[in-house]
Parts: C-alpha cells; sequence; structure tokens
C-alpha cells in the first residue's frame, strides 16, 4: 500500500516542484484559507501552545500570531516540496549565511563540530550548508513511515553534498568518522520533546518548564567536539538569513546543562521576537506537569546509553 501511495501522489509532488514560486505562494495563500478556515489543521494545539509560552498576551495578539503562524505553516511545507527541483543557484539566493566565518573559527579547532539548531524559520533547506563549509556535513533526521518517501528525501537532501542520517545512527556515524579521522559537522535540531523515559533534565522554557533533548550537548562532552549554535531568519516570503554562535570551544570543561541553557535562551530569544515562524503545531508542552526532583548527569545519560 505505501508503494502504491507513494506511486500515485510523487507525480503529484514533482509537477507541484518546478511551478516558479509566485505560483506556489498564490496555491499556500489558498491552501491557508482551506487548512485554516475550514480543516482548522492543530488548532487546539497551536492555540494552547501560544497561552502558554504567552500568557501576558491578550486574546487578539495570540490570535494574530496564530494566524501569522499558519501562513507561514503552508509555505514551509510549499518550500519542502520546491527542494526537490529547487537549483542550488536559486537556493543560495534564498538561503544565506551571514557569518562562515564563524564557521571557519569552529573549524580551525580541528575538531569536529555539534551544530545545534530549532524548528524554526526553514530548517529544511539547510541542505546547501556544504557550501560554506570545509568539514564533512552530517545531519540527523526523523525516518519517514513510508520507506519510499524516506529514500527519495535523504537522497534529496543528499544532493548538495551533504548526507542524512537517521537519528537512532548518529552515534554510530560518529564513532565511524572518529575512527577513520574524517572531521565533521553534526546538525541536531535540539528544541523537540524527548520521550520521559529518554529524559535525563528539565528546564524553563517558553515559561514552561519542560523535558529537553541533551544529545548533543552529552556527544559534545564526550567526543570534546565544538559546539555551534545556528540561528535561520526571515527575511521575506521564502527567503532567509543563517548565523552561527559557538556556544563552547571546550564542552568538557562546560557544568552540566550549561551548553542545553545557552541553545534554550537564544532560541526562546529568536522566538519571542517572531513568535510566528516557530512550530507551534508539535507538542512541546505535553510533558509539563510530569518534571521529577533529580536529574543525572551528561556523562552519565551518555554512559547509560552505551
Amino acid at each position: 500500500m505505501k508503494r502504491i501511495i507513494f506511486i500515485i501522489t510523487y507525480p503529484i509532488l514533482w509537477l507541484f516542484s518546478i511551478l516558479p514560486f509566485f505560483i506556489l505562494h498564490l496555491l499556500s495563500d489558498l491552501i491557508f484559507l482551506l487548512v485554516y478556515y475550514v480543516i482548522g489543521y492543530r488548532k487546539e494545539v497551536v492555540v494552547n501552545n501560544l497561552k502558554l509560552a504567552f500568557p501576558e498576551k491578550k486574546e487578539k495578539e495570540l490570535q494574530k500570531i496564530h494566524k501569522k503562524f499558519f501562513k507561514h505553516f503552508i509555505d514551509i511545507f510549499i518550500e519542502m516540496a520546491k527542494s526537490f527541483t529547487i537549483s542550488e543557484k536559486e537556493l543560495n539566493k534564498r538561503y544565506k549565511y551571514l557569518n562562515p566565518e564563524v564557521l571557519k573559527e569552529a573549524e580551525a579547532l580541528n575538531k569536529s563540530i555539534i551544530l545545534m539548531g530549532s524548528h524554526y524559520g526553514n530548517w529544511e533547506w539547510i541542505i546547501n550548508f556544504p557550501k560554506v563549509a570545509s568539514f564533512k556535513t552530517i545531519a540527523a533526521y526523523t525516518r519517514l513511515t513510508n520507506p519510499h518517501y524516506d529514500n527519495l528525501i535523504r537522497k534529496n537532501r543528499n544532493r548538495f553534498g551533504g548526507e542524512f542520517i537517521q537519528s537512532s545512527k548518529t552515534i554510530k556515524k560518529i564513532l565511524e568518522n572518529k575512527q577513520k579521522n574524517i572531521l565533521s559537522v553534526y546538525g541536531l535540531l535540539s528544541d523537540q520533546s524527548p520521550s520521559i523515559h529518554k529524559t535525563h533534565y528539565w528546564a524553563p522554557f517558553l515559561n514552561v518548564k519542560v523535558p529537553i533533548h541533551t544529545g548533543a550537548e552529552m556527544l559534545a562532552k564526550k567526543h570534546d567536539f565544538t559546539v555551534l549554535y545556528m540561528s535561520v531568519t526571515k527575511t521575506k516570503r521564502s527567503h532567509y538569513e543563517v548565523s552561527f554562535k559557538i556556544l563552547s570551544k571546550n564542552p568538557k570543561e562546560a557544568p552540566d546543562y550549561t551548553i542545553t541553557d545557552q541553545f534554550l535562551a537564544l532560541t526562546e530569544k529568536q522566538i519571542r521576537k517572531q513568535p510566528e515562524y516557530y512550530f507551534w503545531t508539535h507538542k512541546r508542552f505535553k510533558h509539563k506537569d510530569n518534571a521529577p526532583v533529580k536529574h543525572t548527569t551528561v556523562k552519565d545519560t551518555y554512559n547509560k546509553k552505551n
């Protein structure tokens, strides 16, 4: 059945992706009207998330953010579809890196890099990252349930020189590259909500104490990788600018969770500035009432997994 679904839907998706942006934006506006006013996709989740994150904002202001978010949300899927056929030249015009010298500074330390990002702006177009990196580029992603689409999307994401791997294979890839002395940049989106049984750290994020992914810090400490933060700013429709900031050159010397806390603070600051560009359909606060009293250390976390 999954193969049949792929055979039927992929030609439509491909035809959709070859359309010019001005037509795609018109289609996005039409889809927005359907999703927002008729289907009401995850409206309740978005509304609840915004109320928790911004208790100080009035209903009218929250509704404005809510509406702007869904316009951006549909655009993101339009841009994801476009990535199947977009040229590298076109992508480079629309997804720019403002301070690649910071990346070069990190690479000059001659050790691999953990690149921490979030579900803000457009994280899908990071596929052109190899143009600014000298190191091998590895990005972790969550495998799709349809294996045919999973294979297609992975190949598409790799076409500009990077390598996308399943999140569960990240540690294995790191160990392989270390053994072969291959310096790499490992991209990890670190703002998702982990499963309760995999949670070792809880912290305030957007006014709510939630479980936090500590995998990026854990790996950086274990392997002495430089930690780099990536922020994505939307400048206009389907145009983004990416900037970098070094969070730690010597993560082994950093107290536990300070790198993670830096990431959370920077991410929250960006969200508060333009909240409509965050991925509010994700149930980020679903475990907010289950915070334990005691936490393990980052070192303990790694040792339990290995």
